[in-house]
């Protein structure tokens, strides 16, 4: 695999971001999936899924969406709660990461995808609500309320959403007015829940993620089995 670390720009700032590609030539030109982090910004968990999605033969970007390194916990919560709070602002900047993404050599733009863990999970969403061009959004234990809900026929990408039903911060009502949003909206919609999972089931697998966290914790079939059903459902999507 090859890695390259890049930048690009949105609203005049500058925000990191890194390329995961196959070591194979890309002819003809391959799919790409953007990979957004969670709450903690990216890291560790992302580069391995970014490394992952490059193994079955696709250009994984994953951006820093949050542009900056956190100095404290309630400098974090500030970061996050300004963007969660402002979707515009939050759409904006998701959209120029996808559009470097879009314009990287050898990526097939007519190809596209956005998956993302926890507040990442969440920003896939307000991507695809905000009628961006994918063929598929996937949320991992990501937030489902919406600010603005999808506007009928505003969807273009068709969405596949992983939730644990235990996780404290994802609720029974979270996940039903989520799929009564999207089903008025006319979406493509998939939602698997799943037994004993709490919040950021995929997370913890590797040292460096394992950060214990109330509510939090890593469960391995549960992410086994949405990381197969992820890769069937972009099979399908991109084919």
């Amino acid at each position: 695999m090859n890695e390259e670390k890049i930048e690009f720009v949105s609203s005049g700032r500058r925000f990191a971001g890194l390329f995961v590609e196959p070591d194979a030539p890309p002819t003809p030109p391959r799919p790409a999936v953007m990979v957004l982090h969670g709450g903690a910004g990216l890291g560790a968990h992302e580069r391995e899924r970014a490394g992952m999605l490059a193994e079955i033969g696709y250009t994984a970007f994953a951006p820093d969406v949050f542009g900056e390194a956190f100095t404290s916990r309630e400098h974090g919560i500030a970061t996050i709660t300004d963007l969660v709070s402002d979707p515009p602002k939050l759409r904006s900047r998701l959209a120029d990461a996808l559009a470097c993404m879009r314009a990287r050599p050898g990526v097939d733009s007519s190809r596209l995808a956005a998956i993302g863990f926890c507040f990442g999970g969440m920003a896939a969403l307000e991507l695809a609500r905000s009628g961006a061009d994918l063929r598929a959004v996937v949320s991992f234990h990501g937030g489902l309320a919406a600010r603005a809900a999808a506007a009928p026929g505003a969807v273009k990408a068709a969405l596949l959403v992983f939730t644990g039903a235990a996780d404290p911060f994802v609720t029974r009502e979270h996940r039903h007015a989520f799929e009564h949003e999207m089903t008025q909206a006319g979406v493509d919609w998939q939602h698997h829940v799943y037994a004993n999972a709490m919040h950021g089931f995929t997370e913890g697998r590797l040292a460096e993620t394992a950060v214990p966290r109330p509510g939090s914790a890593y469960h391995e079939p549960s992410d086994r089995r949405s990381w197969a059903a992820m890769s069937a459902f972009l099979g399908e999507r991109f084919s």
